[in-house]
Order: structure tokens, then sequence, then C-alpha cells
């Protein structure tokens, strides 16, 4: 049986954890509400960015030069833009995310086409290169305090290169808060744009000025930001949501390891008087 000495000092270490763990789960939980706020507020605005966006396109009228934008190419080369947290802690965050990214881009290499990553995150960064991914460009200090210039940085970054032909698709990979205890890795295509259709019932006549053209020169690059800024909230509220629920497990697992060693450590103490106790009774009887 383990020494008393050895069991105390396990519980210790255990209720040390268990402290950092709930301490942990709470800084999550204010943070997740805050994070949580945030998406809420944002998605109707890029619906809208949407609407707004795909309206002006469906007015242009037929002989004129739609955005580069929204040219279809022959897809050969793709860019994955993956985002990741910082930090562990997160329980199946950062794996099920990777393992996703990780698919895709085998599933688009199979098909022939060239794929390389800009990664948010540096636990996507650790994860793709020691996989042997392409990885052009890395956005560090984003995650920690998530502004829209963050958002634009990135974005500048991918129309850039789209527009100068360097790659014909862009996707982003990141996981979509659903609720503090579930959070659901997508795969949505940023490059170029899909517009929603709008029925021509719908359309309207409105007189543009600038011109529908200079609009959508606008409209488009904002809303390559605005889906930027969207997926990097979302990515921030689901990091929230893991770890406070990874750190609630890890405390209530500590609780219960705890009610074991308090157990054990009882059965050897009891163990040990017993002990004792037969060697006083052994000891007076050889006495006697």
């Amino acid at each position: 049986m383990a020494n008393l000495k050895d069991i105390r000092k396990r519980i210790g270490s255990v209720k040390s954890t268990q402290k950092i763990t709930r301490a942990m789960k709470m800084v999550a939980a204010a943070r997740l509400r805050k994070a949580q706020q945030r998406i809420t507020d944002m998605r109707p605005y890029a619906v809208k960015t949407m609407d707004v966006m795909s309206g002006v396109a469906a007015r242009c009228e037929e002989d004129a030069a739609l955005h580069p934008l929204l040219e279809r190419r022959n897809v050969e080369k793709v860019l994955l833009v993956v985002i990741t947290s910082d930090r562990g802690l997160a329980g199946a965050f950062n794996a099920s995310l990777n393992k996703t990214a990780f698919r895709y881009w085998k599933e688009l290499e199979a098909q022939g086409k060239e794929v390389r990553f800009a990664v948010v995150g540096r636990k996507g960064k650790e994860y793709l290169r020691n996989r042997g991914a392409t990885i052009d460009h890395e956005f560090t200090n984003i995650l920690n305090n998530v502004q829209n210039t963050c958002a634009s940085e990135i974005g500048r970054y991918i129309v850039r290169l789209y527009e100068d032909a360097d790659l014909d698709a862009a996707y982003l990979v990141y996981n979509e808060f659903k609720s503090a205890i579930s959070q659901q890795p997508v795969i949505e295509t940023l490059l170029p744009v899909r517009l929603k259709e709008i029925p021509e019932d719908a359309q309207g006549d409105f007189i543009y000025e600038p011109s529908q053209k200079e609009l959508l020169n606008r409209l488009l690059p904002m809303y390559v930001d605005v889906e930027i800024f969207r997926a990097l909230l979302e990515s921030v509220a689901s990091e929230h949501g893991a770890r406070m629920t990874a750190m609630d497990a890890a405390t209530n697992n500590a609780k219960d390891m705890i009610s074991r060693l308090t157990l054990e450590f009882n059965r050897a103490r009891q163990a040990a008087i017993t002990k004792e106790l037969m060697e006083i009774i052994s000891g007076s009887e050889a006495l006697n």
C-alpha cells in the first residue's frame, strides 16, 4: 500500500491543480460572455453587408465589368486561412480544427491543386509546419485583442494575392461558435466572393452615385474584411467556450481524484494503526 506521506503529497498537488483549473474556468467564462456578445452583434452586420453588396451587383448593367474578386477562375492555386488559438488547455478545440484543415488540404492535393496556408494562431502553425505544409504568412498578436484592423490586415494580404493572380481561391477554416459546449469546425469560401441571388421583383430601381462599379470596389474588399473579422470573433468565442468546458471537466475530475486519494489515505492510515496495535499486542503477549 502507498506510503501515507506520498498520498498526502499527491492530495496537496491535486488540490493545487484544482485551484488553477477552477480559476481558469472562471476567467474563460467571463471572457466568453464578452466574446459571445461581440459575435452576436457581428453576425447581422455581416449578413446585411452581403445583402447590400448582392443587391448592387444584381443591378449592374449587363455590359459593366464586375470586380476581380467576383471572377470565377479555374482553381489551381488555393490558400487556406486556418484560425486556431495561441494557447492550449481548450479540450479538442485546436485538434479538431487542425484535423479538418489537414483532411481538406489532402483532398485538394489529391485533385492536383497547389495548397498554401496563412495561419492565425500558434497551434495551427505548429501543427501544419510539423506536417510539411507551405505556410505563406503567419499573423501574430491578433487573438488576444481582436479588432477590425486585424481583419483588415489579413484581408488586404489575401485580396492582393487574388488580384495579382497568385491564387485562384481562398477558404477560411475556423471553429464556428454554437454554444459554450459546442464548437463546429467549418470551411467557408472567402474568394471568389459568392453573391446571394436577389429576386428580380426585389431589386427595385435606384440611381447610384457613385456608380455601381465604384460601390463594388468599396463593398467587396470591405465584405472580405467583415467575413474575416466574423471568423476571428467566432474562433475567439469558441476558444473561450471550449476552455471553460475543459477546465470545468478538469476541476470535476480533480474533485473525484481527491475523493479517491482521501479514501486511499484513510485506508492506509487505518491499516497502519491496525499494524501498530497488532505489534503492541504481540509484544505484550511475548512479555507474558
